[in-house]
């Protein structure tokens, strides 16, 4: 009976899925736009091509999807998104299987159970505008849910040969504001902070630098005392809203 009972939920879910699949594909195939395709492939590098819609229009459809069909519980949400982005043709399916993720509806469901899902997307995904999108509001948002847990998770992130993760751990805390665990990004920061990889420098300093936003002190500080470890870029990157204030006038050890 119990075989039979999950059988009929799996059948469910994939049919859930393949709807909303196919609700997607239709609308951004309605407003797709070769021209725009072309150039958004050529700058983000990428081998899949593009339908030639925007981010903003993207997340727009999925929405509107969402408001029409609810998903109704976190099972059927996490088959929905696998299901846009295995089955991805064209990146903004996967930028549809993000905000399907991301959505304010769905942010309950984003649990340390559920991280191997966050992980597929980080490590598959392995570039910054689908990491960034997944750490900072995907993973933040399971920290904000399970800060312990998530924490933990993160910090053997940190440490990972995946830059991904990586940078995932270092980004997972952008939205956090006042309420950020600076415990925790110094950990997260601390494994990297040598690193030559430029995509893990750029996420040290834009890390620092949101939380420069609310405590500034905290910046100034930690960037003094690892001046002669953090890279230019990482310094510069963290300081820019306090050199544009004037808060400070240079940054320490680049003289």
């Amino acid at each position: 009976m119990g075989a039979h009972r999950n059988r009929e939920t799996d059948v469910r879910n994939v049919d859930r899925a393949e709807q909303f699949r196919d609700a997607l594909l239709t609308a951004l195939t309605a407003v797709a736009d070769p021209d725009r395709a072309a150039g958004q492939q050529a700058y983000m590098r990428s081998e899949m091509p593009f339908h030639g819609v925007t981010v903003p229009d993207v997340r727009k459809i999925v929405r509107g999807i969402v408001a029409r069909d609810p998903i109704p519980d976190a099972t059927v949400w996490q088959a929905v998104v696998l299901a846009l982005w295995r089955q991805a043709g064209h990146r903004e399916e996967r930028y549809g299987a993000i905000d399907v993720l991301n959505h304010p509806r769905h942010r309950a469901w984003l649990t340390p159970g559920r991280i191997d899902l966050i992980e597929e997307l980080v490590v598959t995904g392995a570039w910054w505008d689908f990491v960034d999108a997944v750490a900072s509001h995907g993973a933040g948002a399971m920290l904000a849910n399970h800060p312990a847990e998530t924490a933990a998770i993160l910090r053997c992130w940190a440490v990972d040969s995946d830059i991904w993760k990586r940078r995932t751990a270092i980004l997972a805390q952008l939205r956090r504001k006042a309420a950020i665990d600076r415990q925790l990004l110094v950990d997260v920061i601390e494994p990297s902070i040598g690193e030559t990889e430029f995509f893990l420098r750029k996420a040290i300093g834009w890390a620092l630098r949101e939380v420069s936003r609310t405590d500034p002190d905290f910046v100034v500080e930690f960037v003094t005392e690892n001046a002669d470890r953090l890279s230019p870029l990482s310094k510069r990157e963290a300081l820019k809203i306090l050199l544009r204030r004037g808060v400070i006038r240079d940054i320490p050890g680049n003289n």
